[in-house]
C-alpha cells in the first residue's frame, strides 16, 4: 500500500507540473460552462424589429412602446410602405416587421377587434416562432388592459418569409457548410503540417528546391480543392434530399466559400506552428475552433440573444460572418449589395490570418 500511495502521489506531481494538462483538466470545463451557460438561450432578447404604422394613433404608438419596454425587442426603424419590407429583411438586421392597419385605434374601440400583421424572417424558424409568440402575447395583453371590462382583441395575421413551413433544415444547412469547411480545412491542414514535423520529414522538404511558401501552398492546395468539393456535395444533398432552396447567385456563394476556406486554412497553418504533435494540433483545432463555430457563429443560437461580451467575442469568429452570407444567398437571394460588409470582414480576416500564419511558419523554420 505504501508503494501504491507513493505511485499515486508521483502521478499527481506529474499532473500538477504539466501546465497543459492542468489547463485541460480545470480550464476547459470552466470555458465550456461559460460558453454553454451564456450562449445557449431559448428566449428572445433585443431582437430588432421594424414598424409600418398605417394608423399613427395613440394605440399603435402605445403598443410599439409596450413591445420595446418589454426588453425583448429593439426598434431598428419605421418604414413607410410594404415595398420596403423585403429590403429591410435582406440587410439581415431586422427579424420582424409589425404592420398596423389604418384606423387601428378606432376599430379597436368601436368594433372590439383590430388587425395587426406580423411578418417574420423565418430563415431561423425557432427565432421566428418565438418572435411571433412574444409579439402576439404583448399586443393582446395591452388590448385587454385597454378594454378593461369589454372584450377587445387584436387579431394577428402572421406571414413567414423565406421559410413558411418553418423547416429546421433551412437553418442548419448554411451553418453546417461553415462547420464542415472550418473543421476540414483547419483541422486537416494543422495535422498534415504537424505530421511532417513529428516524423522529421519537414527537414527533407526544406532542403528540396521548393521554397517554404511553395511547401505551404502544396500542403494546403489539395484541402482547398477538397473543401470546394465538400461545398458542392453539401449543396447538392441539401437541394435534392431536403429540398432546401438556393435563391441567390451560385458564383457569389462559391467566391464567398473560397474566402472562408482561405481563412480556415490560415488558422490551420497557425495551429501547426504552435503544435509539436498531431494530437496537440487536433485538440487545439477541435477545442478552439469547433465549439466557437457552433456556439458563437449564430449557427444554432442567435448572437443577438447572447450577453454583450460574447457578442463582442463573436466578431472575431470567421464562421459568424460566413453564416450570415450563406443564409442570405441561399434563403433570401441576397446579393453583394447587401453582403458587402460581411464580405469585406471575411476578406480582411483571410488576408490578415494568411499573412500572420505564413510569417509564423517561416519563423518556426528558422
Amino acid at each position: 500500500m505504501n508503494s501504491f500511495k507513493g505511485f499515486v502521489i508521483k502521478e499527481l506531481y506529474h499532473i500538477f507540473r504539466d501546465r497543459r494538462t492542468m489547463l485541460i483538466l480545470f480550464g476547459m470545463p470552466v470555458v465550456q460552462l461559460i460558453l454553454f451557460g451564456f450562449a445557449i438561450r431559448n428566449e428572445v432578447n433585443n431582437a430588432y424589429i421594424a414598424v409600418l404604422d398605417l394608423s399613427k394613433d395613440d394605440v399603435s404608438e402605445a403598443i410599439v412602446n409596450k413591445l420595446l419596454s418589454s426588453g425583448y425587442f429593439r426598434l431598428a426603424e419605421y418604414i413607410e410602405s410594404e415595398e420596403r419590407i423585403e429590403a429591410v429583411f435582406r440587410r439581415g438586421k431586422v427579424k420582424e416587421v409589425i404592420i398596423f392597419e389604418p384606423q387601428f385605434a378606432q376599430r379597436l374601440r368601436s368594433e372590439g377587434t383590430a388587425h395587426l400583421r406580423i411578418v417574420a424572417d423565418a430563415a431561423d424558424p425557432n427565432m421566428a416562432k418565438l418572435l411571433v409568440s412574444y409579439t402576439t402575447a404583448i399586443t393582446n395583453g395591452y388590448a385587454q388592459e385597454l378594454g378593461q371590462r369589454a372584450s377587445i382583441v387584436v387579431v394577428p395575421e402572421v406571414k413567414l418569409l423565406y421559410n413558411p413551413e418553418l423547416k429546421s433544415v433551412y437553418m442548419f444547412v448554411p451553418g453546417l457548410v461553415a462547420l464542415i469547411l472550418m473543421l476540414v480545412s483547419a483541422l486537416m491542414t494543422s495535422i498534415t503540417i504537424t505530421r511532417e514535423k513529428e516524423l522529421g520529414t519537414m527537414e527533407i522538404l526544406l532542403v528540396s528546391p521548393l521554397r517554404p511558401f511553395q511547401i505551404i501552398a502544396g500542403k494546403v492546395l489539395p484541402y482547398l480543392l477538397l473543401s470546394l468539393i465538400n461545398v458542392l456535395s453539401v449543396l447538392a444533398l441539401a437541394r435534392f434530399l431536403f429540398g432546401v432552396p438556393f435563391r441567390g447567385s451560385f458564383l457569389l456563394f462559391m467566391v464567398e466559400s473560397l474566402l472562408f476556406i482561405l481563412t480556415a486554412l490560415s488558422l490551420g497553418i497557425m495551429i501547426s506552428t504552435v503544435s509539436k504533435t498531431q494530437q496537440a494540433a487536433m485538440m487545439i483545432s477541435l477545442g478552439g475552433l469547433m465549439l466557437p463555430t457552433i456556439l458563437l457563429s449564430g449557427f444554432v443560437f442567435p448572437v443577438e440573444n447572447m450577453p454583450v461580451p460574447l457578442q463582442v467575442i463573436s466578431h472575431i469568429i470567421p464562421a459568424r460572418w460566413f453564416v450570415v452570407i450563406a443564409r442570405g444567398i441561399m434563403l433570401k437571394g441576397t446579393g453583394l449589395d447587401y453582403l458587402w460588409k460581411e464580405t469585406l470582414v471575411l476578406a480582411g480576416m483571410a488576408t490578415l490570418l494568411l499573412s500572420i500564419s505564413v510569417r509564423k511558419f517561416n519563423e518556426r523554420l528558422q
